[in-house]
């Protein structure tokens, strides 16, 4: 039997529904008022960036399927998951690492490859979590701005403060604004990054890629695989509809696989992911592609209801928006959940104008803007 998210969390006492929110760290936040908005019926959840149809039946059968297998470490199991992924791309299972969504990819790779002399490099905001992980490990954060506007990445600014960093975190497309950077752009700042600095390694986080819909937008694999100063990490929480599942991985050269290898290993899949990824990785290529059209269909939708009234998103190439909503993302975000919509938390130093929206079924986002138009033609109180 199949729970809805409001099933499973009313069928849980407190204590364990706290934690089965805890762990979905920084979008934890944005469950707090969860038990509030049952009054209004489910809850519609435009806020952490999922698939909301899930990984398919032919994967969760594959998952109850391993559940025999609980009790054995995943370790053989795990070879044979980076042997398909390897496959997938025409590669060698010597240029693919998986690990506990991409998550684990980010924080081996800045284990890895920064230190205490070799900053950590970003455009802000991007996904935090290498940048909170080399904080947790007294790392240095070297940091530049988005292009005002477009809010795309400034790779010029960018090249400048990567001179002599450990790692560049290259978030394309980015989250939590949206936009990317075409294939030329990106090639011509690696070329001329590795020039500039060739011990500072690039980390390609290609997330979204599957949902990205720009001209001339493509995957960073080929130059990872023939340089070890790039990696390119990938994940199947997004598209493939796996984000509870876990499971991610890297694609670059032997000798960057290895090092990262040899900090973390693979051994920290479970056995359920494992199978779902078995069975994902090898599925026809068309079920994927279905959901870039249904993800593009809905996200068009979205982004046009807004721009008719004024209210800007970027060009997005992912599964949500980011819009200016001119006025506090948590006053917008408090609002909706009166409502029983929620949407994303609270993205420095655009917290003050813009809100991320996830993009659901086209149904769910009909709904949503629903409630985003009575929201918002109330006066904001920050202008007051």
């Amino acid at each position: 039997m199949s729970l809805s998210r409001r099933q499973f969390v009313q069928t849980l006492s407190a204590g364990a529904a706290g934690a089965w929110i805890g762990a979905r760290g920084r979008e934890a936040s944005i469950f707090g008022g969860l038990e509030g908005l049952h009054a209004q019926g489910d809850p519609l959840i435009l806020a952490s960036n999922e698939n909301p149809l899930g990984p398919g039946q032919a994967v969760l059968n594959a998952v109850r399927g391993s559940f025999s297998e609980a009790g054995r470490y995943p370790f053989a199991t795990a070879a044979d998951v980076t042997r398909a992924i390897a496959e997938s791309h025409k590669l060698k299972p010597q240029n693919v690492l998986i690990g506990s969504g991409s998550t684990q990819i980010l924080r081996t790779s800045t284990h890895v490859f920064t230190s205490k002399t070799r900053p950590l490099v970003a455009c802000i905001p991007a996904y935090e979590e290498c940048a909170d992980y080399a904080r947790l490990m007294g790392h240095p954060i070297s940091t530049v701005a988005l292009t005002p506007g477009s809010l795309t990445m400034d790779l010029d600014a960018l090249l400048g403060a990567s001179k002599g960093g450990g790692l560049v975190f290259y978030c394309n497309p980015n989250n939590p604004v949206a936009t990317g950077v075409d294939a030329k752009g990106t090639r011509d700042f690696i070329t001329a990054l590795l020039k500039a600095s060739p011990d500072t390694t690039i980390l390609v986080d290609e997330a979204y890629f599957e949902y990205a819909t720009m001209p001339g937008y493509e995957t960073m694999i080929p130059l990872a695989v023939d340089n070890p100063r790039v990696v390119v990490a990938r994940t199947f929480s997004k598209a493939y509809g796996m984000a509870g599942l876990r499971l991610g991985y890297a694609v670059g050269h032997p000798d960057a696989i290895k090092k990262m290898g040899d900090w973390d290993g693979n051994g920290t899949v479970s056995v359920l992911a494992l199978a779902a990824g078995m069975v994902a990785a090898t599925q026809d290529p068309s079920i994927i592609a279905a959901e870039s059209r249904r993800n593009t269909e809905a996200r068009s939708f979205t982004a046009k209801w807004f721009s008719d009234r004024g209210y800007t998103p970027t060009d997005s190439q992912t599964n949500f928006l980011f819009v200016d909503i001119k006025r506090p993302c948590r006053e917008f975000r408090e609002a909706c959940a009166k409502h029983g919509v929620m949407v994303g938390r609270d993205f420095p130093p655009y917290e003050k104008s813009h809100c991320r929206i996830s993009i659901s079924t086209l149904a769910d986002m009909q709904r949503a803007v629903q409630v985003f138009e009575k929201v918002l033609a109330q006066p904001s109180a920050a202008a007051a």
